[in-house]
């Protein structure tokens, strides 16, 4: 059977693939991969050299992998909003949205198809940057098991990013506009994630924040804090072995979802449901029927 691309997707890589600024945006990449790798290795020595003298080095070899997650996270948060902050706002300056819209494509598919080819395009980013992660696992003693979960964080990072980039570029005219509300839209969700539990924290007698934790499900921040947990400790940042909490201080939920890897995986669930949310919203404001230029055309 033959695999039907979307047409967007398409497009959008043929585009992508002549255009000069792919390679000079995978140079950049591959340079601030590099930059951290060398500055994870001057850290790891400066340790051997100090307190840490009479302990294997190599051993602290092993915290090169989330060193350069980090990295390769902070650079897919930061361009992936960019990339479709400007798709349905750079159709409607170029005058082409309209045409757009009258094609067979539904207008889930148009904004899920913007999203998937900034997906794709990031994913060309982390595999030129595999060589350089395979430095970590290879002197770390890693599992590259872990490299394929690092690998699915990053598309379900893209995908949450890429929903907040096409609702804001839905909602607005230009390019620029929907750029900057992306990017305070994106950090207004992390941070109200958190307004809860420093509420309930304040206001408490004991300053424990009990359930309110669970909004933190939504917070990727929080997520790859528990990912890299689980991955190089073997336990939570909220609760179960190893941990410093107790069940009284983040609930009885929060305490019982901490126990292995559960939260870890509904976090990621909620984060895509999130995203999958954000994604139905960007398809209703483009559908002309929602619109009020589709409402003034119904009325007549």
């Amino acid at each position: 059977m033959r695999l039907r691309w979307n047409p967007i997707v398409r497009k959008d890589l043929q585009v992508t693939a002549r255009s000069m600024r792919l390679s000079w945006g995978l140079f950049a990449y591959e340079t601030v991969l590099t930059i951290t790798f060398l500055l994870a290795l001057a850290v790891i020595q400066q340790m051997s050299r100090g307190f840490y003298s009479g302990s294997n080095v190599y051993g602290y070899l092993i915290y090169l992998f989330p060193a350069l997650s980090i990295a390769q996270v902070c650079i897919v948060a930061l361009i992936v909003p960019v990339i479709t902050a400007s798709a349905i706002s750079g159709e409607k300056e170029r005058q082409t949205f309209d045409i757009m819209l009258t094609t067979c494509m539904s207008p889930f598919s148009i904004v899920s198809g913007k999203v998937m080819s900034a997906m794709l395009r990031i994913l060309f980013f982390v595999a030129a940057g595999m060589p350089i992660m395979a430095l970590a696992f290879v002197v770390g003693g890693l599992s590259w098991s872990y490299l394929l979960y690092f690998v699915l964080t990053i598309i379900l990072l893209s995908l949450l990013s890429g929903s907040i980039g096409i609702l804001c570029s839905a909602f607005c005219r230009r390019s620029i506009t929907a750029v900057i509300i992306s990017y305070v839209f994106y950090f207004v969700i992390y941070g109200l994630t958190f307004l809860p539990m420093l509420l309930r924290t304040f206001f408490s007698r004991n300053g424990y924040a009990g359930e309110s934790m669970l909004l933190l499900l939504f917070n990727p921040i929080v997520f790859y804090e528990e990912f890299f947990m689980q991955l190089m400790a073997g336990e939570s940042i909220f609760g179960g072995d190893g941990s410093h909490f107790t069940r009284s201080e983040v609930g009885f939920l929060t305490y019982h979802l901490a126990q292995g890897r559960v939260w870890m995986f509904l976090s990621a669930a909620c984060i895509f449901l999130l995203a999958f949310l954000f994604l139905l919203a960007a398809a209703w404001k483009v559908n002309p029927m929602h619109s009020s230029s589709g409402r003034r055309r119904k009325e007549r």
